[in-house]
């Protein structure tokens, strides 16, 4: 009997439970497995009884189900394409970048957009002024995208955009970029996101209602798969669910139930299912859970061969998931930002391991403001290191045969299916994002990892264990966003002036109509838009008009962070408790507790810290108002003063704050308010710390503040204030 015979090591596992047992807790070896955030038990050991009966273990790369990778030889013949994810400021700076990039080893162009573009706003709308170039580039025409191009050959290197709001006039401004660069439709390649199902969920960039978006993104698949054979007409993306707080399970269930909901919407249009699935790509976020992502890497390919059989596909291209990963941004840390170097080391492996078609790599200072170029060398260099030194390439499917990751694997195509089977029951993924079930479902598990980390129950190293006494300061880029959009509003101009408005005038009534009567293709009429110098405000608008801009409803999570802190012990336990008892006896002195508004200015739709904050101080007893997404300093300022708030938290993400928050100060001065202070958390730079005191703000708390430390600095900057 050999020692790889399930009934051989079934007979031994007991002599190992008793061994085990001396140095378990409480002499309990059950006691050694962890439940993961997706409810999946991974053991302390497995074994080969763990295997026996899974379908697909003895299954092989590049035949079905892909389990173990979409191409026969993997990284063997051909490693995986190396990214840089960026976009700053102008399109000339964000040139330089790429060229630079390209020339140091990367191997294709992932642009970043600022949030004006992706709302589709030019940049002298009056909703962007502090949004202009600093999340990404500012792109307002087809002469912003030809510089942001310019000496690179559109017709060798692939280009990868993520954008979903305003992705027709984005990807016909790239269109026409390269056709004015001498490339045909049909020699471009990469990959435009497209995915708008998620931004309901997460990101929120979206502009138009889920039903006309879901006509536009057809109209998308349909479009390059006449023109563009090359091209991958959308990038379904859990990378934002996780980012978000979705845990494994819940990320994979929900980009696989929307790429489902895209294959429904491309059939409705006529199209055979092999004519464009080939051309559907994936986009993973890899984090902290090492086994987890891979195993969901895995399963992922599992469980798409399954739902693509189920349209009665028939092409190996339409059956097999190709996808891109990029490291996680929201494991990133301020505090002792140099371990972020490690961090995104381990990320990349478990990508590379769980068989990546191209990676993305965060550079260190990101959880700080965008990367420098000495960051993003060392981000870029990760992958170079662990294809050219390790070796790792040389194997397809390391992992194969393992006892654990075999079963974890099917453990975790099995929670993901169940979440699918009941996202199916509700009527598909449209459903359950207009219900708000699916973001809410990813903000309680954002909220309940929170938790857990200000509880101390999960170990952040340089966060919450192992903390340094003082910080150095670390290098942060910054933009300067005043002289962006000044930049901005000259080329418009100059653009304008060129141009011929009467051809322009009757290409954008062309998409009003095709949009209010159904007809025609919309990227068809947009690109010849664009051709005749259309901006992007200005074809978003020609939606807009038949389409409206979606209002999302703000819901929060309520009871979700207190559950998960409830259950921590010790000083942690005594702390929430008694600043719970704080509040209570402010609310019993004043005749109300003490009331804040979260909010979110500018167009940064990045809501995760403003949810969690919401749920942890309605949870210690705050009253609580949410302001709506996409507010200016102006409307936020008078909601503020119409719910008589103490205090205004602003929750930011995307680098407006130097612009946004001394904005929102000063309105409620101006409005008679001043009364109400001001505080500010999230992705803000040490260096902007002074700047923002110096303008009013009482408190600001960066990424890995503990909720409960600053509703306590909350609460006595309030009692100050009404002393």
């Amino acid at each position: 009997m050999t020692q790889n015979n399930p009934e051989f090591q079934t007979a031994n596992l007991e002599a190992w439970a008793k061994a085990a047992a001396k140095s378990a807790p409480g002499g309990d070896v059950q006691a050694l497995n962890w439940l993961t955030p997706d409810g999946i038990t991974v053991k302390p050991l497995y074994t080969a009884a763990d295997t026996q009966n899974l379908p697909y273990a003895d299954t092989l790369p590049g035949f079905e189900p892909y389990l173990r990778g979409p191409q026969a030889t993997m990284y063997a013949v051909r490693p995986w394409t190396i990214r840089q994810y960026a976009g700053f400021s102008t399109a000339e700076e964000s040139n330089a970048f790429y060229r630079k990039a390209l020339a140091a080893g990367g191997q294709g162009v992932s642009v970043a957009f600022d949030l004006a573009t992706h709302r589709g706003y030019d940049s002298d709308h009056p909703r962007v002024t502090g949004d202009v170039g600093k999340a990404g580039v500012a792109i307002d025409s087809v002469e912003d995208m030809k510089i942001l191009f310019d000496q690179i050959p559109l017709d060798k290197v692939s280009v990868s955009m993520t954008m979903n709001g305003a992705v027709l006039p984005v990807l016909a401004g790239y269109v026409v970029a390269a056709e004015e660069q001498g490339v045909r439709q049909d020699q471009l390649s990469g990959t435009i996101q497209n995915d708008i199902l998620k931004e309901f969920m997460v990101r929120n960039t979206y502009i138009y209602p889920p039903a006309p978006s879901m006509r536009i993104i057809g109209d998308i698949i349909e479009y390059t798969a006449k023109n563009m054979p090359k091209f991958n007409s959308i990038s379904i993306s859990g990378y934002h669910m996780q980012e978000a707080g979705a845990n494994q399970a819940l990320e994979l269930a929900f980009t696989l139930a929307d790429g489902k909901e895209y294959v429904k919407t491309a059939i409705a249009k006529g199209m055979d299912v092999d004519e464009f699935a080939g051309r559907l790509s994936f986009f993973w976020a890899i984090g902290m859970n090492f086994y987890l992502e891979v195993a969901k890497m895995r399963a992922a390919r599992l469980l798409w061969c399954r739902i693509m059989k189920g349209f009665n596909a028939k092409s190996p291209k339409s059956l097999m998931l190709r996808t891109h990963c990029q490291t996680s941004g929201w494991s990133l840390t301020e505090q002792d930002p140099y371990n972020n170097v490690v961090r995104t080391t381990i990320e990349a492996m478990a990508a590379v391991f769980g068989g990546t078609q191209s990676l993305h790599t965060n550079s260190f200072d990101e959880a700080i403001a965008l990367p420098t170029e000495f960051s993003s060398r060392i981000a870029r260099n990760t992958q170079l290191i662990i294809q050219e030194e390790t070796h790792i390439p040389n194997v397809i499917d390391p992992w194969a045969g393992s006892y654990m990751m075999e079963r974890l694997t099917q453990d975790m195509a099995d929670a993901a299916w169940t979440i699918i089977e009941e996202v199916e029951a509700m009527g598909g993924m449209t459903q359950a994002v207009d219900s708000g079930w699916a973001k809410l479902k990813i903000e309680a598990a954002a909220a309940e990892k929170q938790a857990r980390i200000d509880s101390g129950k999960d170990v952040i190293v340089g966060v919450n264990k192992y903390k340094l006494q003082t910080e150095d300061a670390i290098e942060a880029r910054d933009i300067d966003n005043v002289a962006v959009r000044d930049g901005q509003i000259e080329r418009l101009k100059s653009i304008k002036q060129k141009r011929d408005p009467a051809l322009v005038a009757a290409a954008l009534a062309a998409i009003t109509f095709a949009a209010e009567s159904t007809t025609g293709n919309l990227l068809d009429l947009v690109i010849k838009a664009m051709r005749l110098r259309a901006t992007v405000g200005e074809v978003s608008d020609a939606l807009e008009t038949v389409y409206g801009r979606h209002r999302a409803n703000t819901q929060k999570v309520t009871g979700v962070y207190a559950a998960a802190y409830d259950t921590s012990n010790g000083d942690t336990m005594e702390y929430w408790n008694k600043l719970k008892s704080e509040i209570a006896d402010f609310a019993e002195k004043q005749g109300r507790r003490p009331r804040v508004m979260i909010s979110k200015l500018g167009q940064d739709g990045h809501d995760r810290g403003a949810k969690v904050v919401a749920t942890a101080f309605a949870d210690l007893g705050f009253d609580v108002d949410m302001g709506p997404l996409f507010q200016t300093p102006e409307e936020c300022a008078r909601q503020a003063i119409e719910n008589d708030v103490h205090a205004v938290g602003v929750s930011t993400l995307a680098a407006g704050h130097k612009t946004l928050v001394p904005a929102i100060i000063a309105e409620l001065k101006k409005q008679g308010a001043d009364d109400i202070i001001v505080f500010v958390g999230g992705v803000i730079p040490r260096q902007d710390y002074a700047m923002l005191y110096e303008a009013g703000v009482k408190g600001i708390y960066g990424p890995g503040t503990p909720i409960p430390a600053s509703a306590k600095d909350v609460l006595e900057q309030i009692k100050k204030a009404i002393a």
